[in-house]
Parts: C-alpha cells; structure tokens; sequence
C-alpha cells in the first residue's frame, strides 16, 4: 500500500464515547437514520479496553468535541486506558440516562444499543438515540483539525529514563527503549513502522 494516510482526508470528527466504566476518543461516527430517535453508528477498535466495556454495556454516549477542547480531555480519553484509571472522574462528566456525559463539549447524544457488526479490527456499534443536547454552538473539531493540530492538543509527559515514541497516524504514545516488533497501537491498530520517536 502506497499511502494509508490518505484516510486522513476523510471528513469526521471527533468524540468522547463513554459508557459504564469508561471511555475514549473516536471518529468514526456517522447518523444512519433519520427522525427524532435516528440510528448512530461508531467504529471502535478491538484492541481498545472501550470495546470490552461497550460490549458489556446497553447504552453509550458521544460528546462532540469542539476545537478549543481542553487538551486534558484529549490525553485522559485518548492516551490512557479505562483499566489503570477512572477517566470519568479526571475529567469533568455528568450522567444522563445512566451514561456519563463530558461536560466540557458541545454536546452530546445517549444511545441504546441494537446492534453490533464486526468489521475486522473494529466493531461498529449501532445505537438507537434516546437523549441528546446541544450545550455550545461553537465550531466542531474535525479529524482532519486534530491530525493538523494534534502536536498542540496532545500533552506528551515524558516518563522517567524513558523513551516517548509516538504514533504517526493517531497521536498514541509509547513508553520504551524500542517499540516491540510485534507492537500494535491500541488506539488505530498500526505496527511499529508508524512509531516515531519523540524529540526532547
């Protein structure tokens, strides 16, 4: 393959999909119907702790990020796991229909799930809306923003006697001498060609 990259270019944006127990970012987002409670889809990658959780759980929410998103909420939700960390409690969120919601965000759909497709290294989740609200009416944040803008909006800490090597593709920070031959990324599920060492 030439050039994945060019996925990039797709237009999407980007979320907080939260459940019980957690969350993370994602893009692949779409509305599959129309009327007052039209259907939701969301691609979520396999390898990701979220899949467990959704897969466990009825319902789940997005929350439309802005382009002034608070960077914290891009580094709790995009770069550390549901399993070491409460992510709903460092970040701000309020429940609604059972679901944690972030409250820092332009708004936000609750869905119940009905349905579940795989698609190789994703599930494409799909839900029924049953509540939602528009909270600001500011300008969304695109995927093809974020990939523009990630240097900014991403906060890579670099750990003690450690070596920071980010993802080319979705911003995801390893720790480590070398990333392992057989490494994939947890959040975009690439290998280690796409891993590029971080400059002090």
């Amino acid at each position: 393959m030439k050039n994945p990259k060019i996925t990039r270019k797709i237009t999407q944006g980007v979320y907080v999909l939260t459940t019980v127990g957690g969350g993370c970012i994602v893009d692949a987002v779409s509305r599959a119907s129309a009327g007052e409670q039209p259907l939701i889809t969301v691609a979520v990658a396999k390898t990701n702790h979220s899949h467990k959780l959704l897969s466990e759980n009825d319902r789940f929410a997005l929350s439309v990020l802005g382009e002034d998103v608070d960077p914290e909420i891009i580094e709790t939700f995009g770069f550390k796991s549901s399993k070491d960390i409460d992510k709903c409690t460092e970040c701000e969120t309020t429940e609604i229909e059972g679901v944690p919601v972030v409250k820092n965000s332009l708004g936000y759909m609750v869905c119940e799930k009905v349905d579940a497709i795989d698609a190789e290294t994703h599930t494409i989740y799909i839900g029924r809306m049953v509540e939602a609200d528009v909270l600001e009416d500011k300008t969304p944040m695109t995927y093809a923003y974020y990939q523009e803008h990630k240097s900014d909006l991403m906060k890579v800490k670099t750990e003690q006697n450690k070596t920071a090597w980010v993802c080319t593709a979705c911003g995801y920070v390893y720790y480590g001498d070398e990333v392992p031959d057989d490494y994939k990324c947890p959040l975009c599920g690439l290998g280690k060609d796409y891993f590029k060492k971080k400059s002090d």
